[in-house]
């Protein structure tokens, strides 16, 4: 059964941004990655205990387009003006994944004091080249989703099949779309940036990485790199599970929701 949403939508500097809303509790804010393809739906794991709230990114999913953005800072910008425009009655854990994860670090840096706890799930941003990502513009498009996941027919179940047309049209137009802004937001420095971790020195608040020990896409040896940058963190490393560990092991979001609620 399709999880069911609340659809909420600002206006933030002239840009159409689309929230997707589900459960009860504290609020938790959930930045995505450098894709929506595998949608929001994991965020059930978290309703029955917090009220997640699911932006789609300038340029991303649900929000309108952002030619303007041309960097991080923006993004950064972006949320700030968002959280404004939520007025929540008590301050949200933040949990980013990928590139939502070096997103939430620099917003987390510059505006601690307005976040509880923060949850880095595979964060991107790194760049150590003693442990480097994989770089997805030398993949095959077919090769993919083997890197989204260690048990590749999780990664498959976003991706379209051949059996409908329209999903495949849609599915290509959506990732074109993502990926103009993704260019824009990556010019300055590409997946990351050269000082995250006098940024991760920043967030004293209560943190939490987490990472798939399969994870083809940014190796688990990073985990440690930002432990140690962090003033306050715990490490969740989840056995057989790749770049998607929340879709892939589901019991993570439980675990999850556990140092949040502690």
């Amino acid at each position: 059964m399709a999880v069911s949403f609340e659809t909420l939508e600002y206006d933030i500097g002239g840009t159409k941004t689309v929230v997707k809303a589900i459960g009860e509790g504290k609020p938790v804010l959930f930045l995505h990655g450098a894709s929506t393809l595998e949608g929001f739906d994991f965020a059930e794991g978290l309703a029955d205990r917090f009220r997640v709230l699911l932006p789609s990114h300038p340029g991303f999913g649900f929000s309108g387009d952002a030619p303007h953005i041309s960097g991080m800072s923006d993004m950064v910008l972006h949320y700030l003006n968002l959280l404004d425009a939520l007025e929540l009655e008590e301050k949200p854990h933040l949990v980013g994944f990928s590139m939502g994860g070096w997103m939430a670090t620099e917003l987390a840096a510059v505006a601690r004091e307005r976040f509880d706890k923060v949850v880095l799930v595979a964060p991107a941003g790194l760049n150590d080249p003693a442990h480097p990502a994989t770089n997805l513009g030398a993949l095959a498009p077919q090769d993919l989703p083997g890197y989204l996941a260690h048990d590749v027919s999780v990664a498959l179940r976003y991706f379209p099949d051949g059996s409908d047309a329209a999903f495949a049209e849609a599915f290509g137009a959506d990732r074109v779309r993502e990926g103009e802004t993704l260019g824009r937001l990556l010019a300055p420095f590409g997946m990351g940036h050269p000082n995250l971790t006098r940024f991760l020195g920043r967030i004293s608040n209560p943190a939490l990485v987490v990472w798939g020990t399969e994870d083809r896409l940014l190796p688990a040896s990073q985990a440690p790199l930002f432990v140690s940058a962090l003033p306050d963190a715990e490490l969740l490393l989840v056995e057989d599970a790749g770049h998607f560990v929340m879709q892939e092991k589901p019991e993570t979001l439980t675990r999850i929701g556990d140092f949040l609620a502690g």
